[in-house]
């Protein structure tokens, strides 16, 4: 069970400064009963690195450094790991917004700079269709079903299907806090969904089998059954035929 966000920034991956958040991190790790291994690969530092802040810790009883020259931080590591957790939940604010959520007194550069510590900055959403629940876990679960399925097993699979392009109608750019991940980037909460209501609409019709590629039809007006059977009879049928007749 992953308890923390991966940081995969490989570029600082050598360089990652210890900072209170990180500091943080790593003790509540420890505690869970995690080894310098685990540590290591759950918050992506090397493990010289998870041993080297644990003896210092352990000898000094303290996550503090020790007395530097240069000027303090404005904010707790307490108070970062929140303004963390708070970005990560309400991705879609400013970093004023934010501010003003977490009741903190600093500049909204500072709240940037706290983030970017622990590899959090706004990134522009994906743009996905809007599915529920429901539509998303019925492909799902067929998925899992034919998980196993070989390859000669899907180039005898002839697929076909229609749909509706439409050009979306809101063209907004949507900012949103995340790491540098697959896993924040596709998150449902960081994904802005096509809106429908463009006045650009076209329904087409395609068909596959493997990597060959079958006839592509536009569909006027309304779909019913006649048109459908109609366009599977001049489409589909040929394109089939003309596989088996390859084989």
């Amino acid at each position: 069970m992953r308890v923390y966000p991966p940081n995969k920034d490989t570029c600082l991956h050598h360089h990652r400064a210890v900072t209170d958040v990180l500091k943080g991190w790593i003790l509540e790790a420890r505690g869970l009963g995690l080894t310098h291994d685990e540590i290591s690969v759950e918050l992506d530092i090397p493990q010289s690195t998870v041993a080297s802040f644990l003896h210092r810790f352990q000898e000094r009883g303290s996550e503090e450094n020790l007395r530097s020259t240069e000027r303090p931080q404005k904010t707790s590591a307490r108070f970062d790991r929140y303004l963390i957790r708070t970005a990560l939940v309400d991705t879609n604010v400013s970093n004023t917004v934010l501010r003003n959520i977490t009741n903190s007194g600093v500049s909204a550069s500072t709240i940037r700079r706290r983030l970017r510590e622990d590899h959090i900055r706004k990134w522009r959403a994906v743009k996905r269709a809007s599915l529920t629940e429901e539509q998303a876990a019925k492909p799902l679960k067929w998925a899992r079903e034919h998980f196993n399925c070989t390859q000669e097993y899907w180039e005898r699979v002839f697929w076909s299907d229609e749909c509706a392009v439409q050009k979306d109608s809101n063209g907004q750019i949507l900012w949103v806090f995340r790491h540098q991940n697959k896993q924040g980037k596709y998150a449902p909460k960081n994904v802005r969904g096509w809106e429908k209501g463009g006045r650009l609409f076209q329904m087409i019709w395609r068909c596959f089998a493997g990597t060959k590629l079958g006839p592509i039809a536009f569909i006027e007006g309304t779909v019913n059954t006649d048109i459908y059977i109609a366009l599977l009879q001049d489409n589909l049928v040929p394109f089939i035929d003309a596989i088996i007749a390859d084989v």
